[in-house]
């Protein structure tokens, strides 16, 4: 899915980020529209990555004034950014839902140590779906109220309101936190085969070009769009009390940290 020549220019851009902040990267991952399965061939390459110091850089006074992100500018389509590992852990703690989709990207760069499986296998116990319904719900008004209820709409900006929805639908059917491949959302419209034959029409558009452009509005999928809104501006969402997960966050926090 990435050229491998990209591949390359992936791997020595995050071989240089270590080197220029003393830092172990220990999850590198595509994210974005060509993890979700929906890129158009000229999309950037959202590479996001979770860098660890080492150990007696946390072991500061001055540890909250500390600079917890690297971020570079865009150069030739590479989009490059990370979270320090307490930063990242500390948001997962919340259900933060860039973190909770990049441990799950099939896209992988780099993996060290046994952070990125550790994070997978908490995931079940520190996941609200109460809290991915609010924000997957919120993503979808905003793209849908945004963009596609005027007379000539972004085609691409479906995807970005039908995916969101799609994800609440996993949430409430199987409890779990939504995989991020729109393909393996899909089953969830079962039943429903002109919407499905309507989305796949509209996905190979996009794969295929550069850019979609303006259209008129696909009337299928703006009423499921509203129907599911609808339906979710008053959702019964079972609140599940999660176990004590502090402890297993400061846990993996340790081991990545005796991994240096």
């Amino acid at each position: 899915m990435i050229p491998a020549e990209v591949r390359e220019d992936i791997l020595q851009r995050l071989a240089a980020a270590e080197k220029e902040h003393n830092v172990r990267i220990l999850l590198a991952v595509e994210s974005g529209s060509r993890a979700w399965g929906f890129a158009s061939p000229n999309s950037d390459y959202d590479v996001r990555f979770i860098y660890a110091h080492p150990p007696e850089w946390y072991q500061a006074v001055d540890l909250e004034e500390r600079r917890d992100v690297i971020e570079y500018p865009i150069v030739d389509d590479i989009d490059l950014n990370g979270w320090d590992l307490r930063k990242a852990l500390r948001l997962f703690w919340k259900s933060n839902p860039a973190f909770v989709e990049w441990v799950q990207s099939p896209i992988l760069y780099m993996q060290s140590g046994g952070f990125a499986e550790g994070a997978r296998a908490l995931l079940p116990a520190v996941y609200s779906g109460e809290s991915g319904i609010y924000h997957y719900r919120s993503m979808a008004k905003t793209n849908y109220r945004g963009y596609l209820r005027a007379d000539m709409v972004p085609l691409k900006k479906y995807f970005y309101a039908l995916r969101p929805l799609l994800s609440v639908r996993w949430i409430e059917r199987y409890g779990s936190a939504a995989p991020i491949e729109f393909q393996k959302l899909l089953h969830l419209l079962e039943g429903e085969p002109q919407l499905l034959a309507d989305i796949d029409a509209l996905l190979e558009q996009k794969r295929a070009a550069p850019e979609l452009g303006l259209s008129k509005p696909v009337p299928s999928l703006n009423a499921f769009i509203e129907r599911e809104l609808e339906r979710l501006e008053h959702p019964d969402i079972a609140r599940v009390t999660r176990g004590e997960v502090v402890s297993q966050l400061n846990s993996l926090f340790h081991t990545c940290l005796r991994e240096q």
